[in-house]
């Protein structure tokens, strides 16, 4: 029942009491103390808000009628003092409340007749609902017009027992589900588990398997008692109070404000990209305030049913805390379920998912069956791709550490958006001003220009027009918008972060992870096992527990960089030989047969080169999680977060430098040491180096940057989706072999359907941010060189959050909802990428791009010198410019006349033929002050950025402290209110202020 004192104040809404009828009876209202003053002030300035959710379940709020109806929150606080006069009130109540049952609320939890000691009063708990997972789901009213007879209740029970949620019974539902071999040998191991077990508390039942004689399900429900004990343990919060909101002059005009702003949006269209009120149950658990979970002062939590009062999630959770830390042998490392897989002991343990995901009858006229049936309609299905994602209750369902994941890449994919439409603006602004570009049109008019020969043997002189194509590509990518889009990603690439921990705030508010903390991990049994002879005290638990010499440590830790750095120098090689490729492959491409290869054999060289690179690229993947697993096992982290984090660091070091190394290759150091005409450099006395085009070497980056990106793309998702798809058929084709009809796959209970889904990845989540991390690389370390990397970026991540939602929901097992209050060490890694591409941005403008050389002419060696502007008719010239003299008589090949190559060097009839003029050194001062500039400019930001930007938003920090305060009074009130009852009780006399 609700605190007492609450009858003359309906607006407060606290949460009720989980007392007797008896105590009810008998109560008498209490006069509200000092420290209810707050709630009470603003619960008579905002009645409605708390009090128009009011349920008609109301037996402590009773006012005379003529005809018993269901009653609200605005109710007069009459009080019944003759026990007959209330048991007939409560009488009429409940013969009322089964009329309404059997009409039109057929809702089984409102059945008094089942169980009167869970009935409470629901009134005051606003939006926030406890009811079972099902109970919350959507309902079609007009598919319950018609009355249904209460005995289908004993119907209902038989089909939930029958859908594999429930134990045989029909009532205790399987909160986790274990499956081993028959055949296994380790059945002294399992038997000592599975007694300890229910020497803890839980309920065990087996169930043989359908498909496979070999297999048997251990079915585990964990009834009352001890969810209650370990949910004390576990410090789970739990809701015991509606929260109650102060108001001041600001709440009440913002109050108003909100109330016009409200008006005027119900005239506007509806966001199409938000999700119907309608289509979600109530999810909103933040109405009321939590506290951790106490068996002594239960009284205080809002218990309507000990069935639904702990959520599926929180109860596995529950279980899968008891079976990491129950024995299976005696010693002090023989205990958990993991080394019990490990062993073989079991084959698998998993929380089953809620039923099917699919259903007959559609969702918008029957409702869903359950959560998951939910999640597929509302957000896995690829038609709700523009839908925002059903956050809270992805939470509820999968836990906090998915539900993290998701809400971060729907924020990055969001943030997206704007980075998208200024790069698709940089890119068209490219397109529109090709043509009338300065340098495009030199290119494509220079029809006298010869260009020296770009290989030894087989290449013959070009004029310099048949690059037109080139130099227009070149065009879109780099313009005068480049360096406006590399200071813009960088800003945003800061802001994006920054903007996230404010974000990632208000989640863990909302989902109650403020005041969460991990708990003390159990040591993993390899580092167990290594140093079982060396101990100390843990400083935590003050336990004694193996210990790794800081020696040990240290030499381990060396020969884990040595492995390091020896698979980057083989990535290194790698690139080496790609580069090997190219030198070889332009001679012959230069000399093919097809007039269309030979024409364009340096794009043929590219493309092939990029090619052949991804495929080293994926292959070398696979190589790299094997040897990360071997140094990161030879490390001997003590705990499996501390061997996550060392697993993740190196496989985003394998992986960034795998696929970046030819990318900063072509960036930094394609046609950079290549040499002049008739003095080339050559890689082992036989290949001469390659060279940039005539229209420059960013052409190639972005055609290395987009195949790349575009092909490890496709590849990702098909091996997210694609191959989990191709192992569940396989595993039904094979179950058709052994001759099991389609039948058997209609009445399959659910926990047998689950393990036939894939299990989730062996690393979590780890393969998935991994991902996204390298896309966020792409995305801002070379963008200034490919301005529709976001563009290409968004568009993959919109069809990966669905990839990713259809593969947990349909594809995968139901994962242990796991809590988290971030995104762990993949935070400090988005940090140092963010700082690596200021540089490297930086770095392409001045030293990649022709941005810098055009400057450089614009304002000292063009028409427009000292004039103090720039237009394009500045860089008139600057292909001539740009462009060195070579006299072809030295080449030695039959050739007579001079031909142009790329440089800034003197002309052969000079005094001192072929030495870099003062325009080289006048670009090369530019660039270097170009980049200590950018660098200086665009770190500034940032930091003023990320020092404007508060981590956490300040409404939110008032609320937090405001509700700190109110919990305490609340507490004090809920203790007084209980003493008092004691006392009145046992017959003594009390008073109205602390007893």
């Amino acid at each position: 029942m609700c605190m007492t004192y609450r009858r003359s104040y309906p607006g407060c809404g606290f949460g009720g009491m989980n007392t007797s009828k008896s105590e009810t009876v008998k109560e008498h209202p209490l006069q509200p103390s000092r420290r209810s003053l707050p709630c009470l002030a603003q619960s008579q300035t905002h009645p409605q808000s708390l009090s128009k959710h009011s349920s008609f379940l109301q037996p402590n709020r009773v006012q005379p009628q003529p005809r018993p109806q269901p009653l609200s929150a605005g109710t007069s606080t009459a009080t019944v003092d003759v026990v007959s006069e209330r048991a007939k009130v409560m009488e009429t109540l409940e013969n009322n409340l089964i009329k309404l049952s059997n009409t039109e609320y057929s809702d089984p939890f409102l059945d008094v007749g089942k169980d009167k000691d869970t009935y409470t009063d629901d009134s005051e708990h606003g939006n926030y609902d406890v009811r079972t997972d099902q109970s919350l789901l959507i309902q079609n009213k007009l598919a319950r017009q018609k009355t249904e007879p209460r005995t289908k209740s004993s119907l209902k029970t038989d089909a939930m027992a029958s859908s594999g949620l429930f134990f045989k019974d029909g009532k205790k539902r399987i909160d986790y589900i274990l499956v081993y071999k028959k055949s296994s040998l380790q059945v002294e191991k399992r038997s000592t588990f599975e007694k300890n077990l229910r020497a803890e508390g839980l309920m065990l039942e087996r169930e043989p398997a359908v498909t496979n004689s070999d297999i048997m399900f251990v079915k585990i429900h964990c009834p009352w008692e001890t969810l209650c004990k370990y949910a004390e343990r576990m410090n789970i919060r739990m809701p015991f109070r509606k929260k109650c909101y102060y108001t001041d002059w600001r709440s009440k005009t913002m109050g108003s404000l909100q109330r016009n702003m409200r008006e005027l949006k119900s005239w506007l269209p509806r966001n199409p990209m938000k999700l119907d009120k309608e289509a979600l149950p109530d999810l909103e658990e933040t109405d009321c305030y939590t506290a951790p979970f106490s068996r002594a002062r239960i009284h205080h939590f809002t218990i309507n049913n000990k069935d639904s009062f702990f959520s599926n999630s929180t109860r596995s959770r529950i279980v899968h805390h008891m079976l990491q830390r129950t024995k299976y042998e005696d010693g002090k490392s023989k205990m958990g379920i993991n080394r019990l897989l490990n062993n073989g002991t079991y084959e698998a343990a998993f929380p089953p998912h809620e039923g099917s995901h699919k259903s007959r009858h559609p969702i918008k006229t029957h409702g869903a069956q359950n959560h998951r049936h939910l999640l597929y309609e509302r957000w896995a299905r690829w038609g709700m791709w523009y839908k925002y994602q059903p956050l809270d209750l992805i939470r509820r369902y999968f836990g906090e550490k998915i539900g993290l994941y998701f809400a971060w890449l729907g924020w990055y994919t969001g943030m997206l958006i704007p980075a998208a439409l200024v790069g698709l603006f940089v890119f068209l602004y490219g397109l529109f001003t090709m043509d009338s570009s300065q340098v495009s049109k030199e290119i494509c008019e220079a029809n006298e220009t010869i260009m020296c020969p770009m290989c030894e043997r087989n290449c013959t002189l070009q004029k310099l027009n048949e690059s037109c194509i080139y130099a227009k590509v070149t065009h879109l990518f780099d313009n005068g918008g480049t360096v406006f889009f590399a200071i813009f990603m960088a800003i945003w690439a800061t802001v994006f972060l920054e903007f996230w921990k404010r974000r990632r705030a208000v989640l863990t508010y909302d989902w109650d992870l403020i005041d969460w903390e991990d708990e003390e991990e159990e040591l993993r049994p390899q580092f167990e096992a290594k140093y079982s002879q060396v101990e100390r005290v843990n400083p935590i638990t003050g336990k004694p527990e193996p210990f790794q010499p800081f020696p040990d440590k240290l030499s381990r830790l060396m020969v884990s960089v040595s492995g390091i750095f020896f698979m980057i120098s083989l990535v290194l090689t790698a690139v080496f030989a790609v580069v090997v490729y190219r030198l070889v492959a332009m001679e012959q491409f230069a000399s093919f047969k097809w007039y269309f290869i030979k024409k364009y054999w340096q794009f043929a060289t590219s493309g092939t080169g990029v090619c052949i690179n991804f495929m080293i690229i994926m292959s070398l993947n696979v190589v790299y999680e094997k040897v990360a697993y071997l140094l990161t096992d030879l490390e001997h982290p003590r705990t499996e977060s501390e061997w996550e984090n060392s697993f993740a660091l190196k496989m985003f070091l394998f992986q960034f430098v795998n696929l970046n190394s030819s990318i900063f290759y072509i960036a930094f150091f394609l046609g950079r040491f290549a040499g002049r005409p008739g003095k080339y450099n050559k890689l082992f006395n036989r290949w001469r180096l390659e060279e940039c085009h005539p229209s420059g070497c960013l052409i190639d980056l972005c055609l290395q940057m987009g195949v790349i990106m575009v092909l490890k793309q496709m590849w990702n998702n098909f091996m997210e989706l694609g191959y989990p798809l191709l192992q569940n058929w396989w595993s039904r084709r094979k179950m058709k072999r052994r001759g099991q009809s389609m039948e058997h796959k209609i009445s399959l209970p659910q926990w047998e359907k689950d393990w036939n889904l894939q299990p989730m990845n062996l690393h979590g989540l780890m393969d998935e941010y991994l991902e996204m991390v390298l896309q966020f690389g792409f995305t801002t370390i070379f963008v200034a060189a490919f301005p529709l990397a976001p563009l290409l970026a968004l568009l993959n991540n919109i069809i990966e959050i669905r990839l990713d939602a259809y593969k947990f929901v349909t594809q995968w097992r139901r994962p242990m909802p796991a809590r988290a209050t971030d995104i762990g060490i993949w935070y400090g890694i988005l940090e140092g990428i963010g700082v690596l591409a200021v540089i490297t941005n930086a770095f392409v403008i001045a030293i990649t791009s022709d941005y810098i050389p055009r400057f450089v002419y614009a304002y000292k060696y063009g028409p427009c010198t000292d004039q103090g502007y720039r237009q394009e008719k500045c860089l008139k010239g600057y292909v001539n410019s740009s462009l060195s003299v070579f006299d072809l008589s030295e080449l030695g090949m039959g050739y007579s006349g001079y031909c142009r190559y790329r440089d800034y060097r003197a002309p052969p009839w000079s005094s001192t033929p072929y030495e870099f003029t003062l325009q080289f050194w006048h670009v090369l001062a530019a660039r270097l002050a170009f980049i200590i500039v950018f660098e200086h400019l665009v770190f500034g930001i940032k930091s003023f950025i990320a020092y404007l930007i508060p981590d956490m938003p300040k409404d939110l920090c008032d609320r937090m402290r405001r509700e700190k305060y109110l919990v305490q009074e609340m507490m004090y009130e809920a203790e007084l209110e209980h003493l008092q009852r004691e006392r009145k009780k046992n017959g003594k006399q009390y008073h109205h202020e602390w007893p």
